[in-house]
């Protein structure tokens, strides 16, 4: 397949950029954002500089870089990261992680990058978070590319088959790397799980064999940590929505709030831990005939990388102690931090919008956080057994 065959998904391409640049800054709602995510930019001055760029790359080092470095110092306690060295000596890789932040989980992964005088990868975002067509327009600058959602089984397996080839052609055309996450839509418990649709969406092209094309495109399990989650309080708000009305179903608006509370909200430290390319593992694996065990092999295998991976924080100890009813991991706590993930807790749960939350309700959301945040220590137990 040719680049033409990726045209509706792809990035644009260097020679685009300022075309579609210069129609980005000309968006009211693009303007909007800019100013109320940095409320001290003059736009003006930030739109000439915009208009002065001609690559992806170059938005990337030149905008992005100190953007985001200006946001992990609001929004962060330090982002860290571990790994990088190691797997970029393949070359190319796909990052495949959890997903924790619709935007930002891909986006300081490509911080940590350029931090380590690397080239940014491209990332996959999918199509139902393009709520506006500029935020389109801005993906597709920003070297993302799109995931169709909610297509009909035919034309979902045709969307699967161009993102599978679009992915291996950005390692063997344009020797990108790409980040994708293990599943459709964030774990809202983070009790992390693999999909095995998107293993096999990754398999459908690249080789002869399924272990051929997942060795093409170099899969490094990625496992990112935050401290806190800032969408914490309202992914409980939906628990208890769909508990409350089985029939519940987001909105649009729903995701926007998502997006602007993750990129504004605090999330104490961060870290991403990249583990070396599995080829090795996948090689041992093709005396494997049955391919529903083959890929169930690789999601737990993938799976068990990732939450060794997890760097566990005074609240996971915490909250893995109150979930189980122990004093187990004590040792890695103070009082006056379990006093800090109580405040925590009943300040996150005061900006709930909910009506006439009764106590039970009240509780139920407070335990379905406590899992949330118990839950990667309880699965790097697992995994290290």
């Amino acid at each position: 397949m040719t680049k033409e065959d990726f045209k509706d998904i792809a990035p644009f391409e260097d020679s685009e950029f300022k075309e579609n640049m210069a129609q980005l800054v000309k968006e009211p709602g693009f303007e909007y954002a800019v100013k109320y995510v940095m409320p001290k930019v003059d736009y003006e001055q930030f739109v000439n500089q915009l208009l002065s760029l001609d690559t992806k790359d170059s938005f990337h080092s030149k905008v992005m870089s100190p953007f985001l470095e200006m946001l992990a110092e609001k929004t962060t306690a330090g982002i860290t990261a571990d790994g990088l060295e190691e797997c970029l000596a393949f070359g190319t890789a796909t990052y495949i992680s959890n997903h924790r932040d619709i935007v930002l989980d891909a986006t300081f992964l490509n911080l940590c990058l350029l931090r380590n005088g690397c080239r940014t990868g491209e990332i996959a975002l999918g199509d139902n978070l393009l709520i506006f067509d500029w935020i389109e327009r801005l993906v597709k600058l920003n070297k993302g590319f799109i995931v169709k959602r909610n297509l009909r089984l035919t034309k979902a397996f045709e969307a699967a088959k161009q993102l599978s080839a679009y992915i291996h052609y950005c390692h063997s055309d344009k020797h990108e790397s790409v980040w994708i996450a293990q599943r459709e839509g964030r774990a809202k418990d983070s009790n992390d799980r693999t999909q095995e649709a998107v293993i096999k969406m990754l398999a459908l092209t690249g080789g002869d064999s399924v272990i051929d094309s997942l060795k093409a495109i170099n899969i490094a399990p990625t496992t990112i940590s935050y401290e806190y989650d800032p969408n914490d309080y309202l992914k409980a708000t939906e628990f208890l929505s769909k508990r409350r009305d089985p029939e519940f179903v987001k909105c649009k608006n729903d995701d926007l709030l998502s997006m602007e509370t993750g990129l504004l909200g605090f999330k104490g430290r961060i870290h991403y831990h990249v583990s070396r390319p599995i080829n090795d593992t996948l090689e041992t694996l093709r005396h494997i005939t049955d391919k529903n065990e083959l890929f169930s092999t690789i999601c737990a295998h993938i799976d068990n990388l990732i939450h060794r991976g997890y760097y566990i924080f005074p609240i996971n100890y915490i909250c893995y102690d109150r979930l189980n009813g122990t004093s187990q991991f004590a040792d890695r706590y103070t009082p006056e931090e379990v006093e800090a993930v109580d405040r925590y807790f009943k300040g996150q749960l005061e900006k709930v919008r909910l009506e006439n939350i009764t106590d039970e309700e009240y509780q139920f959301m407070l335990d379905l956080m406590v899992t949330m945040y118990a839950n990667p220590l309880i699965n790097k137990l697992k995994a290290e057994q």
